[in-house]
C-alpha cells in the first residue's frame, strides 16, 4: 500500500506537469491528454519493459489512467489558479522526480538488480516521461540542460537510499529521506544557481 501510494502521488504530479506544459503550448484537450499521459507514465513504461515486466503497469491497472484523466480535468479546471503560482510546474516536476527514482529503484530491487542498475533504472523511470514530454513539446529535454541539476538529483538520492538501508533504521523511513534529499538537491540547485560543469565555457545570452 506504501509503495502504491507513491506511485499513485507521482503519477499526479508529473500527470499535472505534463498539463501545464501542453496548456503553454496551446495544444487542444486531446493533446493536453496525451502530453500528460505520457509525462505520467512514460518512464515507467521504459523501466517496465527493460525488465520484462509487460504488459507494463498501466495496461494492467486501469487506475493509472483514471488518476491521469482525473489530473487532467481538475488541472484544466483550474489552469488559472495554478499559473498564478510562479513555480507550479517546477514544483510537480520536482515532487514527480522525487517519488518516481524510488519507485524504479524499487522495481530494480525486486528483480535482483546490482545498487547501480536500481539506480541506473530509477534514474530512467523519474526522467524519460519528462524527455518524452518535451521532446512532443517541442522543447530540449530538462534532462540534457546545462543549467539544471535534474538526473543528478535522482542518482544522488539512489545513493543517500543504498547509504541509509545500512544503517539500523527502518527500510521506510530510508525511503522517504531519499525522496525528500532528491526534492531537496533539485530545489537548492535551482535557487542556489548550481549546476554541472560547463565544458562549452561561455556562451552569448
Amino acid at each position: 500500500m506504501f509503495y502504491f501510494l507513491i506511485d499513485i502521488l507521482g503519477t499526479i504530479a508529473f500527470a499535472i506537469s505534463g498539463v501545464l506544459v501542453a496548456m503553454d503550448k496551446k495544444l487542444d484537450l486531446f493533446g493536453i491528454f496525451i502530453i500528460s499521459f505520457v509525462t505520467a507514465v512514460g518512464g515507467g513504461t521504459l523501466r517496465d519493459m527493460l525488465i520484462g515486466n509487460t504488459p507494463v503497469l498501466w495496461m494492467r491497472e486501469p487506475i493509472y489512467i483514471t488518476v491521469i484523466a482525473g489530473a487532467v480535468v481538475f488541472s484544466v479546471i483550474f489552469a488559472r489558479h495554478l499559473k498564478h503560482l510562479r513555480r507550479t510546474l517546477f514544483l510537480f516536476d520536482t515532487i514527480g522526480i522525487g517519488l518516481f527514482t524510488m519507485l524504479g529503484i524499487e522495481k530494480g530491487l525486486t528483480v535482483d538488480l546490482l545498487p547501480v542498475m536500481c539506480i541506473a533504472l530509477g534514474t530512467i523511470t523519474a526522467c524519460f516521461g519528462g524527455v518524452i514530454r518535451d521532446m512532443l513539446c517541442n522543447e530540449i529535454p530538462v534532462i540534457f540542460r546545462t543549467k539544471e541539476i535534474y538526473a543528478t538529483a535522482c542518482i544522488l538520492g539512489g545513493i543517500s537510499y543504498f547509504v541509509l538501508v545500512l544503517l539500523p533504521i527502518d527500510g521506510a523511513y530510508a525511503y522517504i529521506a531519499a525522496i525528500l534529499i532528491i526534492i531537496i538537491t533539485r530545489l537548492l540547485a535551482v535557487k542556489l544557481g548550481l549546476a554541472l560543469p560547463n565544458i562549452y565555457g561561455k556562451t552569448d545570452s
